[in-house]
């Protein structure tokens, strides 16, 4: 990387945020024709939320494109930009970096190698290959506006002048990885609003009367999302119990539509690949042969089946092949809360989208623009948020580059 550490520097164009969103951004705009471009960093090295994505192995994005996997206010736009740099043009842009990618059997697309380090690799050679000024620890403070040029500063008092200025700050998920929600002040001292902040995809607290000695069992499940009596979602796959309530991917998935419920509520299906008849009848033929205590065995996990009973003794019901099975098919827990932004993988809310054209230029200041989490724009677990991420940078790139042939 070529780093340049002088007081002040005038660039004409200047990315905030050395995230996912950022980095194409910055490198887009090299490729376009555009030269004097610095990426200003927080952290001290470049794209460490992406080098955490999918656990590591780099979920990039996911063959079941669409829509209706994102939560926003601003769906059209958001639809426009993504249909406009899809999954597609996406994976074929990182194959021309060098790297390889291949689903899995739920659509999420990972580098062959399972390393998302290496993803960030292929973009951070390629921003110093086209030259991009990349300046690591700087965390911007302030951004002002006089006449056709901003000035921005950092907590070490340098300052910066550029003709256009591109927030990818991130949002307020996963403070480890320098996304605190700060760079909503710089946005607001713009003139942006903000929306409420929830964290999503994220491990989410439940009533643990039921739970106890679950700790660490991991359970395939068919999880529904309920508010009241009303379904907001559902999902298949892995449930972890934790000592404070439930995790793993199919809780993630799920988290993000209990954000604001009034009452909010999971239901387990365990075996949900077995009917519930059919169940019944193998369980009647094993109160011939087992003992009561033991009856779940080689049915569920043995734990697991302890803690059913428990619960059925516990709630009056007292054991019947009907009753258990009622039990494994709705497993009942009433959500108490998240273990917050600093485990959540996204934030819920941002900028509202509003606020920015069809470009992500900002409509209360020129010459700025707005990409990735900031926005009030996030996706479910999946692969889905890093396409929106390099999606929205790259409409950003496009926007400036056009733009920037009329400037003198």
């Amino acid at each position: 990387m070529r780093y340049n550490t002088s007081m002040e520097q005038n660039n004409i164009i200047i990315v905030v945020g050395g995230g996912a969103s950022g980095m194409l951004c910055a490198l887009a705009l090299a490729e376009g024709g555009q030269r004097n471009i610095t990426l200003l960093e927080r952290g001290d090295r470049l794209g460490k939320k992406l080098s955490a994505t999918g656990n590591g192995q780099g979920n990039v994005t996911n063959v079941n494109f669409g829509i209706e996997h994102y939560f926003s206010d601003g769906k059209d736009t958001v639809e426009t930009i993504l249909n406009a740099f899809d999954h597609r043009a996406l994976l074929k842009y990182l194959e021309n970096l060098g790297g390889w990618f291949e689903s899995d059997e739920r659509g999420r697309v990972y580098p062959t190698g399972r390393q998302a380090s290496a993803v960030t690799d292929l973009l951070r050679f390629a921003l110093q290959r086209v030259g991009v000024n990349v300046q690591t620890g700087v965390t911007v403070t302030q951004i002002s506006r006089r006449g056709q040029e901003y000035s921005l500063s950092d907590s070490e008092g340098r300052s910066f002048k550029a003709r256009a200025v591109v927030l990818a700050t991130g949002g307020k998920a996963a403070k480890n990885f320098g996304t605190d929600g700060t760079g909503y002040a710089l946005a607001k001292s713009l003139g942006h609003t903000l929306t409420p902040l929830f964290p999503a995809l994220v491990q989410l607290k439940t009533d643990t009367s039921y739970i106890k000695g679950l700790k660490g069992i991991r359970i395939d499940c068919l999880v529904r999302a309920y508010d009241g009596k009303k379904e907001l979602s559902s999902a298949r796959g892995d449930v972890i119990f934790t000592d404070y309530g439930v995790s793993g991917n199919a809780i993630f998935q799920v988290s993000s539509y209990l954000t604001d419920a009034r009452s909010p509520q999971l239901r387990l299906e365990f075996l949900p690949g077995v009917s519930a008849q059919t169940l019944i009848e193998l369980l009647r033929k094993k109160q011939r042969v087992s003992p009561q205590g033991e009856i779940l065995g080689c049915i569920v996990n043995n734990q697991l089946g302890r803690a059913l009973l428990k619960r059925l003794q516990s709630e009056g019901d007292g054991f019947s092949p009907e009753a258990a099975v009622a039990l494994i098919k709705d497993f009942r827990l009433t959500v108490t809360g998240t273990l917050g932004f600093d485990y959540a993988q996204v934030t819920r809310g941002g900028i509202p989208m509003r606020e920015v054209d069809g470009e992500l230029m900002s409509k209360k200041s020129e010459n700025v623009y707005l990409c990735g989490e900031i926005l009030n724009v996030d996706g479910e677990c999946g692969g889905y948020n890093l396409q929106w991420a390099f999606s929205s940078g790259m409409r950003v790139a496009n926007s400036i580059l056009k733009r920037a042939k009329e400037w003198v």
